[in-house]
């Protein structure tokens, strides 16, 4: 926890493995043109995928055999940086490497500015106060986030509402479902509704999906929503059935009046924030809205006052823990997107709820962002449209099928999509026990499995 006096450090306890993770985002911004240069695509070998499958299970196992090695940011820096450096030397000896490699990286540095700078100023935001930690006020602030996810995103929201969930629940002692369920909504499942919701439907409004198409995705929006937590509110009433009476009592002495500090300052720099992301738009060169992003995150770090930061618990290790593992992802990745799409069209999907899994299940393992794109952009090939925004006007449904696959399955790992692994990283840090990597990949198949079978059968069936 930060002091009053002291800012915390993003490289503290990272060392000299900090460096490459502090530069490469940056590194490319004076190469945004190499990054989309002509040439081949990129074809490279099946077994080119191997070194992402190895990461993902560094990923999932070394917190299981090596917890304690594991847990410290710059470690995780050593494998995913092996990893990737591998990757990267392999792609630059291939005909079309470097440019899928650098367009990789410049979608990472997308990514990474523009969570940290979500993270910074959505940390400058207070909610201050302590609720009753009762099921229908953690049902409440479920159901809230999962509304202003479309408008500052599944990252701002998870970063203002994670805090004061946690706060609200610290004198409880059955609470570890309850972060795990902030995840299902508040980091996935909630942000459907418009392209601000979820990175992986900003990619499809740049490329030609019109803005308010994903609003015709409301239905299934408020099943999943809906029936994720009403499994949650009858969970949670049972966790708390269990607590002991003393717990209740210490946790309704400490009930105190919610109240917002720090919005006049960050509330401005976060629709500013929100107006760089929808720029892109407008001024698609990069790194014009990184740049602005990443202004606006550094304006909010030096104008914020330290105790506002302090009263968050603010700390840079969930986000340099982030940004350590996606850096490996997106460039582990790379060769396997490669062969997805070259190979893509020999996989048979034709139809939404072929689509609406394959994206899902993909977009489990993967980030969700480039498998949206990648999954429809194969759409459009199979129905002939002209790009994306053809897709959305030919074959609506297979559109609706990725875009629902991408947000909602986001939810099924740790690493389905940037939130997730911050919110566990900020619960961890606040004394909440989180599953290991398989025993969340357990809660989401038992809690959203059965729901995504449901949303096949209403909405994906046929075409």
């Amino acid at each position: 926890m930060a002091s009053e006096t002291t800012r915390p450090r993003p490289w503290a306890g990272f060392g000299w493995v900090a460096v490459p993770f502090l530069v490469a985002p940056f590194a490319i911004l004076v190469l945004p043109q190499i990054a989309s240069a002509a040439g081949p695509p990129l074809d490279p070998p099946a077994w080119a995928a191997g070194p992402f499958a190895l990461l993902l299970a560094a990923v999932a196992l070394l917190p299981l055999v090596a917890g304690r090695w594991w847990h410290r940011n710059r470690n995780k820096g050593v494998v995913a940086g092996a990893v990737a450096g591998a990757v990267a030397l392999f792609l630059l000896t291939q005909p079309g490497g470097t440019a899928a490699l650098l367009h990789g990286l410049e979608e990472y540095a997308s990514f990474i500015v523009l969570l940290t700078a979500l993270y910074v100023i959505a940390g400058g935001i207070v909610l201050a106060g302590d609720l009753p930690a009762r099921p229908r006020t953690n049902t409440l602030f479920l159901a809230g986030g999962a509304v202003l996810a479309n408008v500052i995103g599944t990252t701002g929201a998870s970063m203002v509402l994670i805090h004061p969930v946690l706060r609200t629940n610290s004198a409880r002692e059955n609470t570890r479902h309850v972060p795990v369920f902030f995840i299902f909504v508040v980091s996935n499942c909630g942000g459907l509704l418009t392209p601000l919701g979820d990175p992986p439907l900003f990619l499809g409004f740049l490329r030609g999906v019109d803005f308010f198409w994903t609003a015709r995705l409301w239905p299934q929006w408020l099943l999943v929503n809906g029936l994720v937590l009403a499994v949650f509110y009858v969970w949670d009433r049972r966790a708390y059935a269990r607590e002991r009476e003393e717990d209740r009592k210490r946790e309704a002495d400490r009930v105190h009046p919610l109240r917002l500090r720090g919005l006049g300052l960050n509330g401005p720099l976060m629709a500013g924030a929100v107006l760089a992301v929808l720029g892109k738009k407008v001024v698609p060169w990069f790194p014009a809205s990184e740049l602005l992003l990443a202004g606006l995150a550094a304006a909010s770090w030096r104008a914020t006052p330290k105790s506002l930061r302090h009263a968050n618990s603010f700390s840079w290790e969930p986000i340099v823990e982030v940004a350590v593992l996606f850096l490996g992802i997106f460039v582990a990745m790379v060769p396997a997107l490669a062969l997805l799409g070259r190979h893509g069209d020999r996989l048979g999907v034709t139809e939404p709820w072929q689509y609406f899994w394959l994206t899902g299940l993909l977009s489990s393992g993967l980030d969700n962002a480039p498998t949206y794109v990648t999954t429809a952009e194969l759409g459009a090939v199979v129905a002939r449209a002209d790009g994306l925004g053809g897709l959305a006007a030919t074959a609506p449904a297979v559109l609706a099928a990725v875009s629902c696959g991408a947000v909602f399955m986001g939810a099924n790992s740790y690493i389905g999509n940037g939130p997730n692994f911050m919110v566990k990283a900020i619960a961890e840090k606040a004394g909440y026990r989180m599953p290991s990597f398989f025993g969340y990949v357990v809660y989401a198949a038992a809690v959203l499995g059965p729901v995504f079978v449901l949303v096949t059968v209403l909405f994906f069936r046929k075409a």
